[in-house]
């Protein structure tokens, strides 16, 4: 069983260090590629911002926390989550 853990109230510059970790970046606003171009949500194709993100270990998949992205989310991959 997959253990949820909140990053909410994560310091922003952990949020930064955290997303490194898993080979993105950000600007200190927004999730970026190594390139620096704004990473964007699968599902809604906006730029997802450090404060408002939440990480999926499917494939480690980054997302914009609203609910048409994690609902999407959900129905693409809730058999695993």
């Amino acid at each position: 069983m997959t253990k949820l853990v909140s990053i909410k109230d994560m310091p922003t510059e952990f949020k930064i260090i955290l997303v490194r970790e898993l080979g993105y970046d950000s600007d200190g606003t927004f999730v970026t590629d190594k390139e620096g171009e704004k990473f964007l949500d699968k599902y809604t194709g906006e730029p997802v911002r450090i404060d408002n993100m939440a990480i999926f270990p499917t494939s480690t998949t980054i997302l914009d926390n609203n609910p048409l992205s994690l609902s999407s989310f959900l129905e693409e991959y809730g058999d695993v989550v």
